[in-house]
């Protein structure tokens, strides 16, 4: 007996497990953490609850790890703009025009998962929203840094209010998430970043756009 189930514990998968995570991450994205079901998971993932179990845990485990590819994947492109651009200006503006591409790209769900997943949990996925939130504060905090970086070198007024400017841009990246799953296509995200982005503090140094 013992001999059977060591047998049975040593058989490889039957799946891939990179293709079974990757439509998990499209369920989540679709649906939401809350409405989206072990049953939902197993169907879009072509794999029984027992294999998804034992691959990835339970749910909020396959949740995690959803959460991690998605931002290798596709979630990343707001923290390289503002990493790789000069300005801060240069990075916002650059991490909203990618935003209006990617929320809208065809053939996979509109949006961002980090900002729409947990939008109206019950109380016992409270620590689910909590951990998106903090991914979301801490967006703002990295564009806040830039912010003070580029007043402390001049490229920004002195005066320039670096929280408020750097949630701001927080709600224009979450409300452009939110059109885009309304409807909005790529061409009217682009106009709402860069309607946003004349309201950027300019010097002598940073022209406005």
């Amino acid at each position: 007996m013992a001999a059977k189930e060591a047998r049975q514990r040593g058989r490889p998968r039957s799946f891939d497990r990179e293709t079974a995570l990757e439509q998990a991450v499209r369920s989540f994205w679709e649906q939401g953490y809350e409405a989206t079901s072990i049953s939902d998971l197993t169907r879009t993932m072509g794999i029984s609850a027992p294999s998804l179990y034992a691959a990835f845990g339970d749910k909020r485990a396959l949740f995690d790890e959803v959460v991690a590819e998605y931002g290798r994947s596709y979630g990343g492109f707001l923290s390289r703009a503002v990493a790789e651009e000069p300005t801060a200006r240069r990075g916002v503006e650059r991490a909203l025009r990618e935003a209006a591409a990617e929320y809208t790209h065809p053939g996979r769900p509109h949006g961002c998962l980090i900002i729409s997943a947990a939008l109206n949990t019950s109380p016992a996925s409270a620590e689910v929203a909590a951990s998106l939130r903090e991914m979301r504060l801490s967006n703002i905090r990295e564009i806040e840094r830039s912010i003070r970086a580029d007043i402390a070198s001049g490229e920004l007024p002195a005066e320039t209010d670096a929280s408020a400017l750097a949630h701001y841009v927080g709600a224009v990246i979450q409300g452009m998430s939110q059109q885009s799953r309304d409807g909005a296509d790529r061409a009217t995200l682009e106009t709402i970043a860069a309607l946003a982005m004349e309201a950027w503090p300019t010097t002598e140094k940073e022209p406005a756009l």
